[in-house]
């Protein structure tokens, strides 16, 4: 957990996990980071990456070398760390953070990136398994963080009950007001991030 000296000077209202999947799809990615930062004018929020395409290099990389469970977690978990340095390369006013520290430190006007991997391997706080996806390290960085809301922004198509992995509920404040949204209905994401869709 985070020393609660932090705490009031984040005061985070939202969590953004942006999906790694949307790479395959500049034009939304750079649809989705507009209304980002849109929504950044009017509340204090962070950014986690998805692994993406990063993270389906590791996979392959397991599934031809048979990677301990904790080599492919942490290999993981450096995949969103490379999505989040393309992000801050694309989002005006993003400033890359690694952890709780480096968020409470933010100026109003920034954009933090989370860089997960070095606060990740400080509290190791999920189980090693590709089981447990960026979905629940946004979910537990929400906690952390003491944020309201979490909104995960998923690939064009996504629905049914399977959108978050299993591990997803477990590490979710009962606190923080979650949605998933698939990219492709712009409108909804729009919604969610002005603060409007949250339930």
């Amino acid at each position: 957990m985070i020393h609660k000296k932090y705490l009031p000077s984040m005061a985070i209202d939202t969590v953004v996990k942006i999906g790694g999947a949307l790479l395959a799809d500049p034009g939304q990615l750079g649809r989705v980071l507009d209304l980002v930062g849109a929504a950044a004018t009017h509340q204090r929020l962070v950014v986690v990456p998805g692994g993406g395409p990063f993270a389906d290099t590791v996979r392959g990389v397991d599934r031809r070398f048979q990677l301990s469970d904790d080599a492919a977690h942490w290999m993981a978990i450096l995949a969103m760390d490379q999505h989040a340095h393309l992000i801050a390369s694309k989002l005006n006013g993003a400033i890359l953070v690694e952890g709780p520290q480096d968020i409470a430190a933010v100026r109003r006007g920034q954009i933090p990136i989370l860089a997960p991997s070095r606060w990740l391997r400080q509290a190791d706080p999920l189980p090693h398994s590709w089981d447990v996806t960026s979905d629940s390290i946004a979910a537990w960085v929400s906690r952390e963080i003491g944020a309201t809301r979490l909104i995960l922004i998923k690939p064009a198509g996504a629905t049914g009950l399977n959108l978050v992995d299993a591990h997803f509920a477990r590490v979710l404040s009962p606190e923080t007001l979650y949605v998933a949204i698939p990219v492709d209905d712009i409108d909804a994401v729009k919604a969610a991030l002005q603060g409007n869709d949250c339930s």
